[in-house]
């Protein structure tokens, strides 16, 4: 037994346990790798083989209980957090709701084996609101089916148990490279697009005075206010005309049309105009290009003296795909 195997053999329950936390954290660890060396030990005699798929169960478990945790109590706003690192991070909402809206539930039986997928299950499962019992029943089985499998293939092919050994240290230190380049090509590459948009956004955007003219003119636009639910103290004030989102869940608004020849004015409570930028963008994705956001926010709005209501409209739905 080489000096890896004989690690394994001495930490084997520890290090999978630790492994599949680490995949259940969404960092790039080899769990199943480690599993099959757990089956393969278990063969051997090392360990034994329902200990350690139950360690992978009960870590599984464990691990996803506070990710369903953290979808029920944060909704989708979770979900546009596991899905930040993706391309288009609305898209990818978008693909785990449809997901989930044809299978349900059913989908936390097969999610571990779909790169992914793994990923959104859990905390879309507690978005959705389904009942703790309900999650166990279905989550358990999934993990039970995930770590018997790996750990089989481990138990059949345990005379290749040097092989996943190596494998095993390749793939820490492979992982541990890819990790570090591909998080700072990712950065870079959203860094430079973000501070190109932040250039154009601010060189777009439009005055209080400006705004106040179209309106008067009568011209075609729509206002779009993004406080949300957070608003000042007392009644909550808006432009006249406008619509109030809520800027952290764009994905439910998708049924009112935009033009896409349709001018839209963004504004929020914040001078900084960050949360403007950050759905303009989701906007201009969507193929929306006349998006403008308002110079100052609404606080510019008021230190004019222009006029304000606390009548806002808040669809239950607002398309924001085009």
């Amino acid at each position: 037994m080489n000096d890896t195997l004989h690690f394994l053999a001495q930490h084997g329950y520890l290090l999978l346990a630790g492994s599949v936390l680490g995949r259940q954290a969404c960092f790039p660890v080899p769990a199943n790798l480690f599993l099959i060396a757990a089956g393969a030990l278990a063969h051997d005699g090392n360990l034994n083989f329902s200990v350690a798929v139950a360690v992978s169960v009960m870590t599984f478990l464990l691990a996803d209980l506070a990710w369903y945790d953290a979808g029920r109590r944060s909704g989708d706003r979770i979900l546009h957090f596991v899905c930040g690192l993706s391309e288009d991070p609305e898209s990818c909402v978008k693909r785990a709701g449809d997901i989930f809206a044809s299978h349900g539930v059913n989908t936390l039986l097969v999610s571990k084996f779909v790169i992914g997928l793994d990923a959104v299950a859990v905390p879309m499962t507690g978005a959705a609101g389904v009942g703790l019992l309900r999650f166990i029943l279905f989550e358990a089985p999934g993990a039970l089916l995930w770590s018997v499998s790996y750990a089989s293939i481990g138990y059949i092919f345990s005379n290749q148990l040097d092989r996943v050994a190596v494998h095993i240290a390749r793939m820490g230190i492979v992982s541990a490279i890819a990790l570090g380049i591909l998080i700072g090509c990712y950065i870079g590459r959203r860094l430079s697009r973000w501070l190109r948009f932040l250039r154009q956004f601010k060189l777009a955007r439009i005055t209080p005075e400006e705004l106040k003219n179209k309106l008067n003119s009568g011209e075609d636009i729509l206002i779009v206010d993004l406080q949300g639910h957070q608003h000042s103290k007392g009644k909550p004030m808006a432009i006249p005309g406008a619509v109030r989102i809520d800027p952290r869940r764009l994905e439910q608004y998708h049924n009112v049309q935009i033009p896409l020849s349709q001018e839209v004015v963004l504004y929020c409570a914040c001078p900084g105009e960050f949360t403007s930028a950050r759905v303009a963008l989701a906007l201009r994705r969507r193929g929306i290009e006349q998006v403008r956001p308002l110079a100052g926010g609404l606080q510019a709005w008021l230190d004019r003296g222009f006029p304000v209501t606390s009548e806002v409209h808040s669809p239950s739905s607002l398309n924001l795909h085009g």
